[in-house]
């Protein structure tokens, strides 16, 4: 183990008196990962009701494009402040504190990290409105004339509910280092009801581009009330709680000082959403922004549900692992061989899902009013491309959260700039030159966008993966789980393939229910036939309840 992962050991130890030979701040993450992906179940459910109804109002309109890119500039802000960032720099530090008895201390922490969380994000919502036509130049040059001027009146709308999500965001990292794990996920399922029925109740009478700004209005209010049902929750675990910068402590120091890394790695990530979007305007197609938004709604739900509910859980029982250099690196590789393999056994059947039988997703989630069949076999395309890198990116969340746990920011960023260099080069080849190349419908390009941003992904896990089984080990390989994985899920979307074909169309949804429920039980049940221990587990436990 490297000298500085030594001295991380000894500064994570208890007092010599107290020191127990490796004390965790959670022994199992089994129920705490079940909370997250509860939570976070509820919030994609009410998030796709959310996106079902602005497709049937919106389709693939010039004011869906609008409100897609337009969201996109303001949700910066909240990216880059918001969930990732605070998990990564205040979560460890407030959880070892805790940890150690320290609970006077994580008050003054958790205080000084909502100081000067609100106090920069004041700011930069106030630059982000006065400048909002200089980023809509440099974020989104393909839109010009009236699409321009909807595009710059939205974003300047969204700007103030990005701060509340921001703050929003402490309340999570609050929540998650108490392990109040299911509200701080449940919430934004306020966000998704206020959005929801402010288009049901203003989509019929309004035109599509009154209708978009009235929309962004009812974002403004459901992230005040996204805040709001955590607020109170949060308060009370902090105990006390009063504004002050708290720069003299030395932990408040620390956190800033991780704070950055993760700032400018969650911001190179960003720009590489950003730049898809900049090279999806470039696309000669009306609504190619828009539906590269549909995929990747579908695209990040396994990632959240699966990838996101495991990595959540781990960290804070990861970041409160006391003990010796070599029990923490102990703990943390079976840890982390156990989130990979509970996270590869459900993200593997979607990525082939999205591959195989995307159009029935699409087309279940979205087909309705002005989003067509056409439409949702353009999705389907975009969400081919999107499962080229789905694993890497699931499993990609869980080797960051274990850096973040050890403290290290700087690693995760090194790698996070590489990959977007590869994903900013591969996207505008595939995006723009191969369709052109190869002969087809230049409108594919955003399926070229989704595929080389999953190439860059695998190429950012392998570095983290090989970086960080030097610092802590290496973990049990998982190839001979994976083989199983894929060849189930392959032949259980064969089998799913087939019933698609076979079946008449009786509406979207029913179409979904008929291929995708034979889907699921026949992975389940191949993998419980190999033998995959996540698989029998789970049949065990629904044997149970039986």
């Amino acid at each position: 183990m490297r000298r500085h992962d030594v001295r991380l050991a000894k500064d994570m130890q208890p007092p010599a008196e107290n020191a127990p030979k490796t004390k965790s701040a959670a022994p199992t993450v089994g129920r705490a990962a079940t909370l997250v992906a509860a939570g976070i179940f509820l919030s994609k459910i009410a998030g796709l009701l959310r996106e079902t109804v602005f497709a049937h109002y919106f389709g693939g309109s010039d004011a869906a494009d609008v409100f897609r890119a337009a969201v996109r500039i303001p949700n910066f802000l909240q990216n880059l402040f918001g969930e990732g960032v605070l998990s990564a720099s205040f979560i460890p530090v407030y959880v070892r504190l805790r940890a150690l008895g320290k609970e006077e201390e994580a008050s003054d922490v958790a205080d000084a990290v909502a100081t000067l969380l609100a106090l920069t994000t004041a700011v930069l919502v106030l630059i982000g409105v006065l400048a909002t036509p200089y980023i809509i130049d440099a974020i989104a040059p393909g839109f010009q004339g009236a699409k321009r001027e909807l595009t710059i009146r939205l974003v300047r709308i969204f700007f103030p509910g990005a701060g509340l999500l921001v703050m929003s965001a402490w309340c999570l990292g609050i929540l998650n280092s108490h392990r109040k794990f299911f509200l701080s996920y449940a919430a934004p399922i306020a966000w998704n009801a206020v959005m929801i029925a402010t288009m049901a109740g203003f989509g019929r009478s309004r035109s599509e581009d009154s209708l978009a700004a009235i929309t962004a209005w009812g974002s403004v209010v459901g992230s005040a009330m996204q805040l709001g049902v955590q607020l109170p929750v949060a308060l009370r675990l902090v105990r006390k709680v009063r504004a002050q910068l708290g720069l003299a402590l030395v932990s408040v120091r620390e956190v800033i000082r991780n704070f950055v890394p993760v700032l400018v790695s969650r911001g190179v990530v960003q720009m590489s959403a950003y730049i898809d979007t900049l090279i999806a305007t470039k696309i000669p197609v009306t609504g190619a922004v828009a539906h590269l938004g549909y995929a990747q709604v579908l695209y990040l739900l396994p990632v959240s549900l699966f990838g996101m509910s495991v990595s959540a859980a781990e960290l804070p029982a990861m970041s409160g692992a006391l003990g010796h250099e070599t029990e923490i690196a102990a703990e943390l590789r079976t840890r982390l061989g156990n989130g990979v393999r509970q996270i590869a056994f459900l993200v593997v059947p979607s990525a082939v899902a999205f591959l195989a039988l995307g159009d029935v997703v699409a087309a279940a989630i979205y087909q309705s009013g002005k989003f067509t069949h056409r439409d949702a076999i353009y999705v389907w395309g975009v969400l081919a491309g999107s499962a080229v890198g789905l694993l890497a990116s699931s499993l990609g969340r869980l080797y960051s959260s274990t850096y973040y746990a050890l403290r290290d920011t700087r690693t995760p960023l090194r790698f996070a700039i590489i990959r977007v260099t590869l994903t900013t080069i591969l996207g505008l080849f595939f995006a723009l030159r191969l369709p052109q190349m190869i002969g087809i419908d230049r409108s594919w390009g955003v399926a070229g966008l989704t595929a080389s941003a999953g190439i860059a992904g695998w190429i950012e896990f392998l570095m983290l993966r090989w970086k960080l089984h030097q610092r802590i080990g290496a973990v049990q390989p998982v190839s001979g789980l994976l083989a199983k994985l894929w060849s189930s899920a392959i032949m259980a979307g064969a089998a799913a393939y087939a019933i698609k074909l076979g079946i008449h169309q009786h509406g979207p949804r029913l179409t979904a229910v008929a291929v995708l429920i034979p889907y699921g039980l026949l992975y389940f049940g191949i993998t419980s036939a190999m033998r995959v221990p996540e698989a029998q587990r789970l049949l065990q436990r629904i044997a149970r309840r039986i």
